[in-house]
C-alpha cells in the first residue's frame, strides 16, 4: 500500500513539474543608454548634425529607455517592446502623430509557432531590412548609418518564417506600407527575405506608396576567432528617384571585455536624368568595452560628402569658422546598460 501511495506521489509530482516546465514564461528584458558628443570640426553651440538617425545632440545626451516584456508558450506568445526617450521617439514617432496610443510601442505582436519550422507573426515588428537596428545593445556603432537612416524602421502587418532546411530560411509579409500604424489609403507593401548561412537577401515592395522598392543583403563573414566582416548593401526608388548604398563592418576582438571595429559607408542618391547628385563617405572607429552588464563606446566618426550643395537644404555642415561645409566630425562616447 505504502508503495502504491508512494508511486502516486511521485506520478503526480512528475505531473506537476512537466505542467510547470510548459506553463507560458514572463521574461523582462531591455537597455537604458545615454551620451556625450562633442563635434571636432565646429562648434557644439550650432544647430546640427550628421544627418542620420539618433545621437543627433552635442553635449550631454540621452539615448532611450527600452523595456521588453515576453510572455511565451509552447507554441504562442506575444511580445511588448517599450521605448521612452528621444531615440525611442525618434524611432516610432514617423506616421504616428502626437497623442497617438502607439507612441511608446516600439514592436507589439503575437505569434503562433504552427510547426518546428512554420512561425507565424501578426502586429508591429521592426524591420527585416538592414545591418543596423534601433536598440543601441544591437549594433557595434553607436550612431547609425545612412542606409539604416533611410530605410524603413518597423511594419504593422503579417509575416511568415519558414526554416526550409538547416542552412536555408524564408520569410513572406503582407504589411501596411513602411512604418504606418493607421492604414487610412487602403495600401499595403510586400516583403520578402530569403536566407542562406547567416546572408539574407531582403526585398520590400509597395507600389510606390512610401518607400517604394527596395532590395538588400545583409551579411557578415567570421574571417578568424577574433575578426568579423560585417556587409551591407542597398538600392531604394520610388517615382524614378531613390537611394544606394555599402558599408563594411570590420571588427576585431581583441580581449573578453574590448573589441573594436570600423564603419566605412559609401551613400548617394539617384534621380533618372540626374546630374551631380550627392554623396557621402562616413567612416566610424568605435571601441567597445564591458563590465558585467554595462558597455562603454568610445567613438570617431567623420562624414565628407560630393557635390552637398546639391543636397535639399544646400551643405550640410559648418566648420570651425561657422563657414558652410561639406564634412563634419565628432567624438562621442555612450553607456549602454543590458538587462
Amino acid at each position: 500500500m505504502k508503495k502504491i501511495i508512494l508511486s502516486a506521489i511521485v506520478f503526480v509530482g512528475a505531473m506537476t513539474l512537466n505542467a510547470q516546465d510548459e506553463a507560458p514564461k514572463l521574461s523582462i528584458s531591455g537597455t537604458v543608454d545615454a551620451y556625450y558628443q562633442t563635434y571636432l570640426s565646429a562648434p557644439d553651440d550650432v544647430s546640427g548634425s550628421f544627418g542620420t538617425s539618433f545621437a543627433d545632440e552635442a553635449g550631454f545626451a540621452l539615448g532611450m529607455a527600452n523595456l521588453i516584456l515576453s510572455y511565451d508558450g509552447e507554441k504562442t506568445g506575444v511580445v511588448a517592446d517599450l521605448v521612452f526617450g528621444p531615440r525611442g521617439d525618434a524611432a516610432i514617432g514617423q506616421n504616428l502623430g502626437e497623442g497617438n496610443l502607439g507612441q511608446y510601442l516600439n514592436q507589439l505582436y503575437a505569434y503562433w509557432n504552427v510547426s518546428e519550422s512554420t512561425t507565424l507573426t501578426a502586429g508591429r515588428f521592426n524591420t527585416y531590412l538592414g545591418y543596423e537596428v534601433i536598440s543601441p545593445a544591437g549594433n557595434f556603432n553607436y550612431s547609425t548609418s545612412y542606409l539604416f537612416s533611410n530605410g524603413p524602421f518597423s511594419h504593422v502587418g503579417l509575416k511568415a518564417d519558414f526554416a526550409l532546411s538547416e542552412d536555408f530560411s524564408l520569410m513572406l509579409a503582407f504589411m501596411n506600407p513602411t512604418d504606418t500604424n493607421n492604414n487610412t489609403t487602403g495600401d499595403y507593401g510586400f516583403g520578402a527575405q530569403l536566407g542562406y548561412a547567416g546572408q539574407y537577401l531582403n526585398l520590400y515592395y509597395d507600389n510606390d506608396s512610401a518607400l517604394g522598392f527596395e532590395i538588400d543583403y545583409t551579411g557578415g563573414f567570421d574571417l578568424s576567432e577574433s575578426f568579423f566582416l560585417g556587409i551591407n548593401g542597398a538600392y531604394q526608388v520610388k517615382d524614378d528617384a531613390g537611394f544606394y548604398g555599402a558599408a563594411l563592418y570590420p571588427q576585431l576582438t581583441t580581449s573578453e571585455s574590448f573589441s573594436i571595429g570600423l564603419r566605412g559607408e559609401l551613400f548617394g542618391y539617384h534621380e533618372k536624368d540626374g546630374e551631380d547628385l550627392p554623396s557621402v563617405f562616413a567612416t566610424t572607429l568605435t571601441g567597445s568595452y564591458t563590465v558585467e552588464n554595462l558597455t562603454i563606446k568610445p567613438e570617431v566618426r567623420l562624414d565628407a560628402w560630393t557635390n552637398g550643395e546639391n543636397l535639399e537644404n544646400g551643405l550640410p555642415y559648418v566648420d570651425a569658422d561657422g563657414v558652410a561645409s561639406e564634412s563634419l566630425a565628432a567624438f562621442t562616447i555612450a553607456a549602454i546598460y543590458s538587462f
